[in-house]
């Protein structure tokens, strides 16, 4: 199942996505009086229940809203944490000569950061060189603390696409990357949280475009930490909740794994593009 947010008239709506169109889960609930879930929060924390409800109502003739016209808001609101996972394709940790991690690298986003699909996203004047990050997503289902591996999908509810906008004159500062991973803007996701059982997330391609020419090309294959193994990691130092996102890294071709003389940084007018098997793309102008 494909979920979404949309905003009408200030208001942030749930939908789904079908081959018809985008349904208005509210809307259509009332027209039949059936008991929905309201918000991806209701869906996630709900898990089960609440996809066999929405299930339910996919089956009964409704209108649809045609995809072009939405204004999407990100598939996931209000997380308590944003986690990253860096360096996590060996392909990417070999272009930033980096050696290959032996744990995850992690770091962090705040709310702040978080985009819509289709959102502009005004570049900040105190920094020049800005990179983008293809990455697969995931969402945190239900509450995970010191889990195994081999349960860790279990606590996946789903995932989406995501682009770690990096400023990397910020990122290089100091020796924490903060600065420069968390803009405003710079956590752009969706434009749709695709339920777990749908995707194989070991065997995804994933890509970036920029301004139609593409950039960066891989796959999920190519993890040094796979979604299970990070998923675990995690929990056994912070607990985590439902709602949660963590960006699980990105494949090589990033700005900054070129040399230096070949570096052209992004600017206001890119379009960026980043697209995933079985969920979508992912698509931001910059100003």
């Amino acid at each position: 199942m494909k979920l979404l947010n949309f905003i009408v008239e200030g208001e942030i709506k749930l939908g789904i996505k079908c081959e018809e169109g985008i349904i208005d889960v509210v809307q259509a609930a009332n027209e039949y009086s059936l008991m929905v879930p309201k918000t991806i929060e209701d869906v996630i924390s709900n898990g089960e229940e609440s996809i066999l409800q929405l299930t339910e109502l996919m089956k009964k003739d409704i209108q649809t809203i045609p995809e072009e016209n939405l204004i999407y808001a990100p598939c996931v609101v209000y997380p308590e944490k944003i986690v990253c996972i860096g360096l996590n394709y060996i392909s990417h940790s070999e272009e930033c000569n980096i050696n290959i991690p032996t744990s995850p690298v992690i770091f962090s986003k705040f709310n702040n950061a978080l985009a819509a699909h289709g959102q502009t996203i005004e570049l900040p004047k105190t920094a020049e060189k800005f990179d983008y990050e293809a990455e697969l997503v995931i969402v945190i289902g239900k509450k995970a603390a010191n889990i195994a591996k081999e349960d860790a999908n279990s606590y996946i509810f789903g995932y989406t696409i995501g682009n770690d906008i990096s400023a990397r004159d910020l990122q290089f500062r100091t020796a924490q990357w903060l600065l420069g991973k968390t803009c405003d803007n710079f956590a752009p996701i969706g434009p749709c949280l695709v339920t777990a059982g749908e995707i194989d997330s070991t065997n995804l391609e994933v890509s970036c475009k920029v301004n139609g020419v593409l950039r960066q090309s891989g796959n999920t294959c190519d993890m040094i930490f796979d979604c299970a193994e990070i998923v675990s990691y995690l929990s056994q130092y912070m607990t985590l909740k439902p709602g949660d996102i963590i960006f699980t890294g990105t494949p090589s071709g990033v700005i900054l794994g070129y040399p230096e003389e070949k570096q052209q940084w992004l600017k206001s007018g890119d379009e960026i593009t980043v697209s995933i098997d079985k969920i979508g793309s992912l698509t931001n102008i910059l100003k």
